[in-house]
């Protein structure tokens, strides 16, 4: 019998797929599931429960109150300022602020943990049910950005434990209290992402909300937000598998990284027929790896108890009426400020930005607020003003390992440069090298060290065409190849003008006098 050619590839599928079970291509895929959980630290002058300072980078053991010591007979004094700033978060992550939350006791031993326990709100947390609504993009990774939302479980106030210092060289570690009872909201999310960058993306934004109301510093560098990340896979349509928890990763792209690694790990696992152990592991930043710290297949029992010195807490949820015993809910919503997505979205229609551009804008408050500045202060080009700052001025610091919050820079030397930019006084080229020399001394103004290198754009039509005219002589082969239809050999030619003339040409005056030597 005899088959055609799509006989033939179907019965060699067919066979196929019986000699090896199913094949590859027709497995389903897998499905990586991930959900945060977010510490965040207040920006409160003292601690959650005690009047102790609140700061980083004090003195060892120097911001410990007797009650953040665990000494007998001290009790806990709530701050008002923490529950403010909890609230405010809540109501800006759209959560539903519950009236009466209340205080319990979460057992478990450490030794920067003096009390053996840790005051927080697991049974009854300060606000319910809230959505973080964000853009994901990453530069290299996305073609355009995507709109993704995650739902909030719960909002929680709780007070922080202290730090253990290790010493490997003498060989012991000390405990730095400092930290113990600095007061921290908890943000859980439901496990509804799906990868690293989606995480990366999440954290983010909310490093922006948090900064934006003012409730905590952002500063992952320092401790001040921190993110565990739980992770799990399954194939699409299977329930959710076994998930590990990552500790305390400290950086934005820490947590796309810990959790990309997370998710090839335990995919190789499962394709190798392992299976996957419940357990808390650690992401090592230098060797971009996550390592077991502990098992959790035996569930550890924090032996929950209300705290017995702290009484319910009540907020008002209806008036605008605020004292110093009750909180009002309105009076706070009424402090909420414009948030990161509000601002894309003006970005996007009051500039006609394009929406990857006011991604990274926003991403970067600093150069969102150069940016804001540069146009409000004369009608420029918001494409070109956009593009100097993220193209140009943050390739120069990052280049030299300057975090842009500390940029050197002044809003009024980058007006200068964007003037002479706009204006062709200048190439691109050579705004890059103004910017490099700026962050070298900045109390030059760029017109200043512009004319002092010679580097203004020649713009007189005799100077050009006398410059066009000698790369047409001693370039007899490319001209020809040009007069004979071959027109990308014009690119090549303007390229050997600009890079004889130091690209001091303005390079559109230059292109048009070519156009017409070469015609003649």
């Amino acid at each position: 019998m005899k088959y055609s050619m799509l006989s033939k590839r179907l019965l060699y599928t067919y066979n196929k797929i019986h000699k090896c079970g199913i094949s590859s291509h027709y497995k389903k895929e897998w499905q990586s599931v991930v959900g945060l959980e977010v510490h965040a630290q207040l920006n409160t002058e003292s601690k959650l429960f005690s009047g102790a300072e609140n700061t980083f980078g004090g003195l060892v053991n120097n911001c410990v109150s007797l009650f953040d010591a665990a000494i007998p007979g001290t009790l806990p004094v709530l701050n008002k300022k923490c529950v403010e700033l909890g609230v405010l978060t809540a109501l800006a992550l759209s959560c539903k602020v519950n009236e009466v939350s209340s205080f319990d006791r979460k057992h478990y031993f450490y030794a920067d943990l003096p009390a053996g326990y840790q005051i927080t709100q697991q049974r009854a947390p300060l606000a319910n049910d809230g959505a973080i609504h964000f853009q994901v993009y990453t530069p290299g990774i996305h073609k355009k950005p995507y709109n993704k939302s995650s739902k909030i479980k719960q909002i929680q106030l709780e007070q922080d434990s202290g730090k253990s210092l290790h010493d490997a060289e003498l060989k012991r570690s000390l405990v730095d209290l400092n930290r113990a009872g600095a007061p921290l909201i908890e943000l859980v999310f439901e496990p509804d992402l799906e990868d690293g960058e989606e995480a990366a993306a999440l954290v983010k934004e909310l490093v922006l909300i948090v900064q934006r109301l003012g409730v905590c510093t952002g500063r992952m560098e320092e401790g001040a937000l921190r993110v565990d990340a739980n992770v799990s896979i399954r194939r699409v349509g299977d329930p959710l598998s076994t998930r590990t928890e990552i500790k305390n990763i400290g950086s934005v792209r820490g947590v796309a990284g810990a959790i990309q690694h997370e998710i090839e790990r335990q995919q190789s696992i499962l394709e190798n027929g392992g299976h996957i152990i419940n357990e808390t592991r650690a992401w090592d930043a230098i060797a971009k790896i996550t390592i077991p710290m502990r098992d959790k297949e035996v569930v550890q029992d924090y032996r929950y108890m209300p705290e017995p010195n702290l009484p319910p807490l009540r907020v008002n949820l209806n008036t605008i009426e605020d004292n110093e015993d009750v909180i009002s809910v309105p009076l706070i919503k009424e402090r909420i400020p414009e948030l990161p997505e509000e601002s894309r979205t003006k970005l996007i229609a009051k500039y006609e930005l394009r929406p990857e551009i006011a991604v990274q804008l926003v991403n970067e408050p600093v150069l969102l607020e150069f940016f804001q500045k540069i146009i409000v202060e004369k009608a420029r080009n918001p494409s070109k003003v956009a593009n100097l700052l993220l193209n140009d001025l943050l390739t120069v610091l990052n280049k030299r390992k300057i975090n842009v919050t500390y940029c050197p820079i002044t809003v009024k030397q980058l007006e200068e440069l964007v003037d002479l930019l706009l204006d062709k006084k200048i190439s691109l080229e050579i705004c890059r090298k103004t910017i490099n020399e700026l962050v070298e001394n900045t109390s030059f103004s760029p017109i200043d060290i512009i004319k002092q290198k010679g580097w203004l754009l020649i713009t007189d039509e005799a100077e050009i065409t006398k410059n066009c005219v000698k790369v047409i002589e001693n370039n007899p082969k490319l001209v020809k190849q040009y007069k004979e239809g071959k027109i990308k050999v014009f690119k090549a030619l303007l390229g050997i003008l600009s890079k004889t003339t130091d690209n001091k040409l303005d390079m559109s005056i230059a292109s048009k006098k070519f156009e017409e030597l070469l015609k003649k």
